[in-house]
């Protein structure tokens, strides 16, 4: 009958703009929502069996709800440094919980890149999602996977502890004064028996050096080390005696041939024009001028080697000593002897201070002491069609036979959008669509309730033709 399809067409009226009403609400309360894609509701009409001829009969109309996945919000700077959007397509791909995870355990997509540490040190964002990465192996190796979840963790920065990088390379600018007068000690001077080494003032025994270079290096551990090296002038034209020695002594074992913290002992020569003559030098091997140190294991070195002493409990080092190859290198002018600068690297030990995300998606700590390292990367996933997506609780989706499944990528490549560090993606909702949007459902709410009283009177109309 033409007034009953008529009231329930106005019942179907109610229903769909009910879901409008919904949607609107959605994105009015989401409005600051970070990641959050609004929503609307699409109307279909619904057409009855009926033909030409026939009593027209009303269908009335269904509403869809679509969430547009795929529009971007726009993004706005943080102070955050772990506050991350996507500049592009993609999710964060997140867990509900941070540890133990199996492969039957869910796995969810997000957009909403509010992450933080947790107190066990574990990235999560707002909605108690935890961040899902590929993990820096044993040799600082980070290798990524675009089809298994399995192979992502949970990114979490408090297993990583203090860092230190040993000194490898030491750059040596000095100058030695070439009018220095010979030293009456230079006679007794033997690099064995009565070195520079050996030189104690208050004992009077040793050799005084002319001039000293310090040189300061980092062992192994991070240990802080001082590398002397002493000069005395010779009685020939632009020669110095040379030694170099652990300060203190007792930081290394010598073998034979080195004596009182010794590590090297020779001849620094200069040309006539005051620059070093590498040829003429014997102190260490102009082409590789490497000290090498043995590790503290290492109780019993060689004739002319060197071991970190056992109590130190270091590793073996190698450090190149530089001594032209500096701002000026070393000289030999008339002027006075200086040290201009000793430039080396390797650091002590340093705690983290901080974590930063770059836009490739790798999570670095970094220390006090001026060392970075690489702990993990973000892993970025695709999908063929995002808006068939499932929305979940905490602004998250799940994969669905309309979405495809993912693929996951590092951020920037293979379409993956590249990541913006101290960013959030706002919530795509503009207030005053939404707010045009309700005045029009509610008075479409209200004409479908319309057509539901009309069609009632005109039924109690047919029925009073009885009365």
């Amino acid at each position: 009958m033409s007034i009953n399809s008529a009231m329930l067409a106005g019942v179907s009226g109610l229903v769909a703009n009910s879901s409008a009403l919904a949607a609107i609400s959605d994105n009015i309360s989401n409005v600051n929502t970070v990641g959050y894609k609004r929503s609307q509701a699409n109307f279909q009409t619904l057409v009855s069996g009926n033909n030409r001829t026939a009593t027209y009969a009303a269908g009335g109309v269904s509403a869809q709800t679509r969430q547009y996945v795929t529009q971007q919000g726009l993004p706005q700077t943080t102070t955050n440094s772990t506050d991350l959007a996507i500049s592009g397509a993609g999710f964060f791909v997140v867990t509900e919980k941070p540890e133990g995870l199996q492969a039957s355990d869910a796995r969810a997509f997000t957009r909403a890149g509010s992450f933080q540490l947790d107190n066990l040190g574990y990235l999560k964002n707002d909605a108690g999602l935890y961040l899902q990465g590929w993990l820096v192996d044993d040799a600082g190796v980070i290798t990524t996977d675009p089809s298994d979840l399995g192979r992502l963790s949970s990114i979490n920065v408090s297993n990583v502890g203090g860092a230190a990088e040993r000194t490898t390379r030491a750059a040596i600018s000095a100058n030695l004064k070439s009018s220095q007068a010979v030293s009456p000690e230079l006679a007794g001077y033997d690099s064995v028996t009565n070195s520079m080494a050996m030189y104690d003032a208050e004992l009077g025994v040793g050799v005084k050096p002319d001039f000293s270079i310090q040189v300061p290096v980092s062992d192994s551990k991070g240990g802080k080390r001082t590398i002397q090296i002493d000069f005395l002038k010779s009685d020939e034209p632009n020669q110095w005696l040379a030694e170099i020695r652990a300060v203190p002594a007792s930081d290394v074992v010598t073998g034979a041939g080195l004596s009182n913290g010794q590590l090297k002992t020779g001849i620094v020569a200069f040309t006539p024009d005051g620059r070093l003559d590498t040829d003429a030098t014997t102190l260490l091997d102009p082409e590789n001028p490497i000290l090498t140190f043995g590790a503290s294991t290492d109780t019993t070195p060689g004739a002319g080697e060197v071991s970190w002493a056992e109590s130190l409990g270091v590793d073996t080092q190698e450090i190149r000593i530089d001594l032209a190859g500096g701002a000026g290198g070393l000289t030999q002018y008339d002027s006075q002897s200086i040290v201009q600068g000793v430039n080396t690297n390797g650091t002590a030990f340093g705690n983290l201070t901080n974590i930063e995300i770059d836009d490739a998606g790798f999570v670095t700590a970094i220390f006090d002491n001026g060392i970075s390292r690489r702990i993990a990367q973000v892993a970025i996933a695709t999908f063929a069609n995002p808006d068939g997506l499932r929305a979940t609780n905490g602004n998250a989706y799940r994969v669905t036979q309309d979405s495809g499944t993912y693929s996951l990528k590092a951020a920037g490549t293979g379409g993956a959008g590249s990541i913006a560090p101290s960013t959030l993606e706002a919530s795509t909702v503009d207030l005053s669509s939404e707010f045009t949007g309700l005045i029009v459902t509610q008075r479409a709410y209200s004409a479908s309730s319309k057509v539901i009283t009309t069609a009632d009177q005109m039924l109690e109309e047919l029925l009073n033709i009885k009365r």
